[in-house]
C-alpha cells in the first residue's frame, strides 16, 4: 500500500533516499540521536528489493583471509546484532530471529582444506573464535551434509537475522520514533548549489533539507546531479527456498559455491548468483539448476525437498567492491550510504550508526575513514 506523509515535503533536516535496509538503520539512529525531521524517500514500497531478497547470514568471518578495514566494520556490526535485536524487540515487539547457532563451512577437495586450514590458522591467531572439524566432528553437528565433506570450519560467532522480520521491525520503529516516510516516490536528482546541498527533485516536487543521505542500493546511479556521483552497479543474486519440516538443518552452512540457510518456519533457502545483467529480475533456468546443484553438493537430502519459492534481487555494488560510506567532500551535506553489495543487512546497525554519527557530531567517525567516496577521485 502506498503511504506519503503529509509532511513529507515540508524542509527536512536529513532526508535519506531509499528505504532498504539501509536507509532504515540510519533513519532509526538518527531519531534516536534527537534529530526530529527526517525523510524517507522510497522509489517503491520500503525493504522490497535487495533487503527482501538477502539470505539474512551475518558471517564476517565465513570468507575472510586476513583482518582488513572491511573485515573489521562487518565484525564489529555483526557484534551490534544482540543488541540491535533485543532493542527493536523492546520497541516494536517484533522478533527478527536472531539465531545464534553458528556457521558451518564446509571442505570438500584437497584445495578447500588448504584453504580452510590457512583460515583457521590466522583467525586462530587473531583470537577469533573458529573451530576445526573433521568430517566426522561436522556429520555429528550436521548429519544431513554430503558424504564427500573433508573438514569444515565451525564460526560459533556468525549468526544469522531473519531479515524481512527486521525489515518489518525497522518499519514499526521508525514510525513510532515520526519518520516521514513517501513511498513510490521517485528521486530524480541532488538539488546542490556553490558546493552545497540544498535537497532533492523528486517525483512528486522539491523537498528541501541541508543534508541527503544516498542509500538508493543499485539505484543510487539513477539519480542526477550536476556534481559526479559515486558510479553503483546492479549485480543479480538469484534464490531458491525449499519446505523443510522437519528441518534438516540447524547451521548456515556454506560451500566455496554456494550456502543454504535454515528457517524456524520450516524454509531452506539456498543461494546465490552473481550476475551482471543490468536490471533483469528474472529467475532464469540456468540459476535454478546452478543453486539445485550447489544445494544438493552440500546436501543431497535438498534433492527430496519441495521447491516453493524462487525470487531475485540486485546487490548494489561499487568498483572495488567495498561499501560507499560518509560524506562528500566536494559536495557539504551529501552523504553516501550505498555499495553495501552482499553484506547490507550484516552491515546495517554499524551504518546506521556511523552515518548518524557523522551527521550530528559533523565529523567523520574512524570507521568510516577507509570506505569514503573519496577514495574513487
Amino acid at each position: 500500500m502506498s503511504r506519503v506523509a503529509s509532511n513529507s515535503h515540508q524542509p527536512s533536516d536529513v532526508i535519506i533516499v531509499g528505504g532498504g535496509v539501509i536507509g532504515l538503520a540510519i533513519a532509526r539512529a538518527l531519531l534516536l540521536r534527537g534529530v526530529r525531521k527526517v525523510t524517507l524517500f522510497e522509489r517503491g514500497q520500503p525493504g522490497t528489493e535487495a533487503s527482501w531478497a538477502a539470505g539474512g547470514i551475518l558471517a564476517p568471518q565465513v570468507e575472510a583471509n586476513h583482518a582488513d578495514d572491511f573485515f573489521r566494520l562487518a565484525a564489529a556490526s555483526r557484534d551490534l546484532y544482540p543488541a540491535f535485536a533485543g532493542s527493536l524487540k523492546k520497541e516494536t515487539g517484533v522478533d527478527v530471529e536472531l539465531d545464534e547457532t553458528g556457521t558451518l563451512y564446509l571442505g570438500f577437495s584437497e584445495k578447500d582444506e588448504a584453504e580452510l586450514r590457512l583460515r583457521y590458522e590466522w583467525q586462530s591467531s587473531e583470537g577469533l573464535s573458529v573451530e576445526w572439524l573433521t568430517a566426522d566432528d561436522a556429520r555429528a553437528l550436521e548429519p544431513c551434509i554430503s558424504s564427500h565433506v573433508r573438514c569444515a570450519l565451525r564460526f560459533p560467532n556468525d549468526l544469522q537475522v531473519e531479515n524481512r522480520r527486521l525489515l518489518e521491525a525497522l518499519l514499526i520503529a521508525n514510525d513510532k520514533l515520526g519518520m516521514r516516510l513517501a513511498t513510490t516516490t521517485n528521486v530524480i536528482e541532488l538539488r546542490i548549489e556553490a558546493g552545497k546541498v540544498l535537497g532533492v527533485e523528486t517525483s512528486a516536487g522539491f523537498a528541501a533539507a541541508p543534508v541527503v543521505v544516498l542509500a538508493a542500493g543499485a539505484w543510487t546511479s539513477r539519480i542526477k546531479s550536476n556534481s559526479a556521483l559515486i558510479s553503483i552497479e546492479p549485480v543479480r543474486g538469484q534464490m531458491l527456498c525449499f519446505e523443510s519440516r522437519p528441518q534438516i538443518a540447524r547451521h548456515v552452512i556454506y560451500s566455496s559455491r554456494g550456502y543454504l540457510v535454515p528457517r524456524r518456519d520450516g524454509r531452506l533457502l539456498a543461494g546465490s548468483t552473481t550476475e551482471q545483467v543490468g536490471f533483469d529480475r528474472r529467475v532464469t533456468g540456468d540459476g535454478v539448476n546452478a543453486i539445485r546443484s550447489l544445494a544438493s553438493e552440500i546436501s543431497p537430502a535438498t534433492e527430496q525437498l519441495p521447491l516453493i519459492d524462487s525470487w531475485a534481487g540486485f546487490r548494489p555494488r561499487a568498483e572495488d567492491d567495498l561499501p560507499v560510506l560518509g560524506p562528500d567532500d566536494e559536495s557539504d551535506g551529501l552523504f553516501y550510504a550505498t555499495g553495501h553489495y552482499r553484506n547490507g543487512i550484516l552491515l546495517a546497525p554499524i551504518t546506521g550508526e556511523l552515518i548518524a554519527a557523522a551527521i550530528v557530531d559533523q565529523a567523520t567517525p574512524p570507521g568510516l575513514a577507509a570506505f569514503s567516496p573519496q577514495r574513487f577521485r
